[in-house]
């Protein structure tokens, strides 16, 4: 029996000074603090049998990543599939608590919290991410893969390998910045999910990442 790990990366803290959801726009980087962040990573991942770096496309993946892939003298590669979620309020001035959500001018996207209405279904989101982790899987088989992605696409996995349905309160996320959510599988089976905060906690409220 093989056994390989695929640990999913949320990217460190952004550079956002006017607190924009930014989603998949580009051009928004890793804050000081969240390279910072990244090191830390790098420095707790070290000693790890790490054969394989992959990241989303977006400039904050690929910084996390970075280090990562440099301690491991490794190529850090790029899979789409690792993106961000699409979201219609991408640009606005959005999060929970805020009241923006009250504004009877975003509630046309609203209608349909369950799948959701305002993005990318969540369904979507599982199948691609859970696509890329096998890929990883195969391209590390035996030893450790890192995936660097965002919070909804590697929560909304973790729900539903869990078995969990996919809708979900985003204030109760576990997976803050920089944080670990690891897949162990033996062979191509899932066997355990586990989870590790590296750089510390951030507030799960932090939802644009």
């Amino acid at each position: 029996m093989t056994k390989t790990i695929v640990h999913l990366l949320r990217h460190g803290e952004v550079h956002n000074p006017t607190g924009v959801l930014y989603g998949r726009l580009p051009g928004f980087r890793l804050s000081e603090t969240g390279k910072r962040q990244a090191l830390t990573v790098a420095e707790y991942l070290a000693d790890h049998d790490i054969t394989h770096v992959v990241a989303s496309p977006l400039q904050r993946a690929q910084e996390t990543a970075g280090p990562i892939a440099g301690s491991h003298r490794l190529e850090l590669a790029t899979d789409d599939r690792l993106i961000e979620s699409a979201n219609v309020f991408e640009g606005k001035r959005v999060s929970v608590g805020d009241g923006a959500l009250r504004d009877p001018r975003n509630w046309p996207y609203l209608r349909d919290p369950f799948t959701p209405s305002w993005g990318e279904p969540y369904l979507q989101i599982a199948h691609r991410m859970l696509a890329a982790a096998h890929r990883a899987r195969a391209a590390a088989v035996g030893h450790e893969a890192v995936c660097v992605s965002h919070q909804l696409p590697v929560w909304t996995l973790r729900r539903y390998l869990e078995g969990k349905r996919l809708w979900h309160d985003p204030r109760n996320r576990q997976c803050s910045l920089a944080s670990l959510t690891s897949l162990h599988f033996d062979d191509e089976r899932l066997v355990r999910i586990s989870y590790a905060e590296p750089a510390g906690t951030s507030d799960p409220k932090n939802t644009g990442a």
